[in-house]
């Protein structure tokens, strides 16, 4: 009966010793991983207790326990709001322009510098594209305030001066979303294209030998093992941009935004800016937020399932 009971124990403890011999392996690993799942613990995960004031009517002094529950009213109160319908369109536009317009040019700056041969040249256009990444938006918005600035930016003058007329983009409702994309496209599309070329690098280089053994060209090599290779990265990175449908960029849009166009600029982030922060209205921010996370779930959810129905690999 003993031995009976030590043959089956033995392959448990086999198991469980053999777990803790990997982690011993790994431990350099798992301590390298520590600063950021505490990272991920204390910012991400403990912060999302605060959605209890979603539903209630939040006070300062009474704190989340002492605050009466509303409920649902906060989120009535959103939905009905005047502003709501204008800045769900703005934030959508904005949403969808940047994926429409941001998306491809990153692709094709890493297929324009993986076919360069020249190691030196390579290395300048990716420090030249890659170095507006680190500049913050407030600089940005200083560079383009000194080209663009009503009657007294570098370009502005130059239009005046040739007579062709006053040029005014940032105060015009007419150009304030392709300023923001444009200038977004000028700040990353370096990052971007540093993933892509990432994923170009994992190409097996013998499928480009015995492409051009059978004769393809440049541009078929391109069409039947670069685009191809590259396809997943691409789906994997729409897709988490439609999980962040509804985040339109808060740092640039409120930094960019100005009275004169707000009918086209103002999105939710900076409504809800204005609510939490300026009018003390924490109880509706945080219905916004969950607002916003409920759809981006189901945005990525529906993302996810359309990209493995079309082929494609998804996120899970």
């Amino acid at each position: 009966m003993t031995a009976t009971k030590q043959t089956i124990a033995t392959p448990r403890t086999t198991g469980f010793r053999k777990s803790l011999r990997r982690i011993y392996r790994s431990k350099w690993m798992i301590i390298m991983m520590i600063p950021g799942l505490l990272y991920y613990l204390l910012f991400h995960y403990v912060p999302m207790a605060g959605i209890l004031i979603a539903f209630q009517d939040y006070n300062l002094l009474k704190g989340v326990w002492g605050s009466p529950w509303v409920g649902l009213d906060n989120f009535m109160t959103v939905f009905k709001s005047p502003d709501f319908p204008l800045i769900m369109k703005n934030t959508l536009l904005i949403s969808v322009y940047r994926i429409m317009f941001n998306m491809l040019p990153d692709m094709l700056l890493a297929l324009m510098l993986n076919e360069i041969r020249s190691p030196w040249f390579k290395r300048v256009v990716q420090t030249i594209t890659y170095g507006p990444h680190f500049l913050s938006w407030i600089i940005v918005y200083g560079i383009v305030f000194s080209f663009f600035a009503p009657g007294a930016g570098l370009i502005t003058t130059f239009v005046r001066d040739m007579g062709w007329g006053d040029l005014n983009l940032l105060t015009d409702a007419d150009y304030f979303r392709p300023l923001l994309i444009v200038s977004d496209l000028w700040k990353n599309i370096g990052f971007g294209a540093i993933i892509y070329l990432a994923a170009l690098a994992t190409i097996n280089q013998e499928l480009y030998e015995a492409a051009v053994v059978d004769g393809a060209g440049r541009w078929r090599k391109m069409w039947h093992i670069t685009l191809p290779g590259i396809r997943s990265v691409f789906v994997l990175l729409l897709i988490l941009r439609m999980g962040n449908i509804l985040d339109a960029g808060f740092d640039q849009v409120y930094i960019f935004l100005n009275a004169r166009v707000y009918d086209v600029g103002d999105i939710i982030d900076t409504w809800v800016f204005r609510q939490g922060l300026e009018q003390l209205d924490f109880s509706l921010a945080a219905a916004t937020g969950v607002f916003k996370s409920v759809i981006g779930l189901v945005f990525i959810l529906g993302a996810n399932k359309i990209a493995k129905k079309v082929g494609g690999s998804g996120i899970w």
